[in-house]
C-alpha cells in the first residue's frame, strides 16, 4: 500500500517567475572578455562613454538619427550584456524607422535603461 502525505506545513522555495535581470550581465561580460578583468574594464569604459555620447545625440534629433544611434547602442549593449538597454534600443530603432507614434516615450525608456547600466558600470569600475 502506498501512503501519501498531506502535511504541507513546510514552505517550498521556488525560483521567481521571471529571472532577476541586472543592468549588466556579468557572466556574459566575462565570457565575452574571456575572463580578462583588464579587458572588462576597457569595454565597460568604452560602452559608458559611447552610451553617454549617443544619448546626447538623440535629444532633438530627427527619427533617422535616433534610429541610427539606437542601432549602435543595441549592438554595443549586447556585447557587454546590457540586455535592458539592448531591448529598449531595439524598440526605439523600430519605432523611429516606422512611425513617430510613441518615439518620445521609447527614447525616455531607453535613457532610463542607459542610466541604470551606467550606474552599475561606475560601481564596477570603482571596484576593480
Amino acid at each position: 500500500m502506498i501512503e501519501f502525505s498531506t502535511d504541507l506545513t513546510e514552505p517550498i522555495s521556488a525560483p521567481p517567475l521571471t529571472p532577476i535581470e541586472r543592468p549588466i550581465d556579468l557572466d556574459h561580460l566575462s565570457r565575452m572578455t574571456l575572463g580578462d578583468r583588464s579587458l572588462e574594464r576597457e569595454v565597460l569604459g568604452l560602452f559608458d562613454r559611447q552610451a553617454e555620447m549617443l544619448s546626447v545625440r538623440m535629444h532633438a534629433a530627427e527619427p533617422a538619427m535616433i534610429a541610427a544611434c539606437a542601432h549602435t547602442l543595441k549592438g554595443s549593449a549586447r556585447g557587454i550584456g546590457a540586455w535592458r538597454v539592448a531591448r529598449s534600443a531595439e524598440m526605439v530603432e523600430l519605432i523611429a524607422a516606422t512611425n513617430r507614434t510613441g518615439l518620445d516615450r521609447a527614447v525616455e525608456t531607453l535613457h532610463g535603461s542607459i542610466q541604470q547600466a551606467r550606474a552599475v558600470i561606475t560601481d564596477l569600475l570603482r571596484a576593480h
